[in-house]
């Protein structure tokens, strides 16, 4: 465990980190309501970084008017004691004033990548995303950012915005962390009530059967599809948003699968958007 600085403003991060000068800057942005997950970035982070800074600031750019902005999890001082126990060395929590409150008049939108899947289902999200990690990269400037694959878009977006803008920073992904009986870690989960929970367990499982499928030889897409759909069992106690069977980089939807595919969804249990993504290779 390391006792971790706390900063609340621009200023007094960049004056912490300027005297670290020279050390190797690893970066994990959050929006708090802290788990396993974001413990195994951390981890990450600090097996090859000096120094390790872990955001916490709930974004309210990505967020739609409609989202569950106000009512998302908010434990700042459980957060500090977590990100300090998974080894944080400076914990940055801003207000929403410090990072959006003057009125932003630029915004980062990322064409393409952050289009499809999740893209189409929550409008302006990832350009909210994009727009709030830049500021972070600039506040920052770390020589690592640390980004979860269970949010496998969000990760290629950062990647293609790190890439177009010149950004001296490497993108680290980190595999899924799940429960012991599949489900994705995600703060969101605490929402679900005992019986949302065992139904939300058919998606990783709609997950698993369809890379098992593919494993076994299937190459239609169509074909996979359908099982996915036919493992979910969508009714009213789960909705299907989206199911992609694409390319792991573009997000482009294929037919044929070979090589490396992504099996992508999204459902909503009750009122809880959960999201989740398996690999696969042929």
């Amino acid at each position: 465990m390391r006792d971790p600085q706390i900063t609340r403003t621009i200023t007094e991060l960049r004056q912490a980190l300027a005297e670290r000068s020279g050390a190797l800057i690893g970066l994990v942005p959050t929006m708090g309501a802290l788990h396993a997950g974001h413990a195994a970035l951390l981890a990450r982070a600090c097996s090859e970084c000096k120094i390790v800074v872990a955001s916490i600031f709930v974004n309210p750019l990505q967020f739609g008017p409609s989202e569950d902005y106000a009512g998302y999890p908010r434990d700042p001082q459980a957060d500090i004691a977590y990100a300090g126990e998974a080894g944080a060395d400076i914990i940055f929590l801003p207000t929403p004033e410090t990072l959006t409150g003057r009125g932003l008049q630029t915004s980062v939108v990322v064409a393409e990548v952050g289009e499809p899947l999740c893209g189409l289902q929550r409008p302006g999200h990832f350009t909210g995303v994009a727009t709030i990690i830049v500021k972070l990269f600039n506040i920052v400037r770390p020589d690592k950012a640390y980004f979860g694959e269970k949010d496998w878009q969000q990760l290629q977006v950062v990647r293609r915005l790190t890439a177009d803008l010149d950004f001296a920073v490497e993108i680290v992904g980190v595999g899924v962390v799940r429960e012991a009986d599949g489900l994705a870690l995600s703060s969101r989960n605490r929402y679900l009530s005992v019986s949302e929970y065992q139904t939300a367990l058919r998606l990783p499982q709609a997950l698993k059967a369809a890379a098992n499928l593919i494993e076994s030889g299937e190459t239609d897409a169509r074909v996979v599809a359908l099982a996915f759909r036919h493992a979910i069992a969508t009714g009213p106690d789960l909705k299907l948003e989206y199911f992609s069977i694409c390319l792991p980089d573009t997000l482009e939807p294929v037919e044929a699968i070979q090589g490396k595919t992504l099996l992508a969804a999204a459902v909503r249990v009750g009122k809880t958007r959960l999201i989740d993504n398996v690999l696969v290779s042929t």
